[in-house]
């Protein structure tokens, strides 16, 4: 005997569970969503010009100079580089860069000094 084949309707529900409620409560269907400004946008529309100049803002705002020392990355992989070559004035993460480094012609090594603003003669 074969079971009674029912006919039935398919019910969804209004949101999917995997989807934030959140979503749809904030954006109901139909209603665009609102866009983050940029920088230059919020400038612009709050027409500092009218402001007092002492009045901090987006655009007088100054910030000290940092009190940590910079961090020192490697020129050929951009990892962070405790190391430091004092023949070619290079810096690197690891021997193998360090085995790179060496195998370099001069004028590859001015390239990358120049690169981190730091071109110097080599001897």
């Amino acid at each position: 005997m074969e079971p009674e084949v029912v006919e039935a309707e398919l019910v969804l529900p209004a949101h999917m569970r995997f989807k934030k409620i959140q979503m749809y409560e904030k954006y109901p269907k139909g209603q665009a969503r609102v866009r983050w400004k940029h920088l230059k946008q919020i400038i612009q529309a709050e027409n500092y010009q009218n402001y007092p100049p002492d009045e901090p803002n987006y655009v007088n705002i100054d910030s000290p100079p940092s009190m940590h020392p910079c961090k020192r990355i490697c020129d050929i992989t951009g990892y962070e580089a405790p190391y430091f070559d004092p023949r070619t004035k290079l810096r690197y993460a690891n021997a193998e860069v360090f085995k790179v480094i060496r195998s370099l012609p001069n004028d590859y090594v001015q390239r990358y000094l120049a690169l981190r603003n730091a071109a110097v003669v080599l001897r």
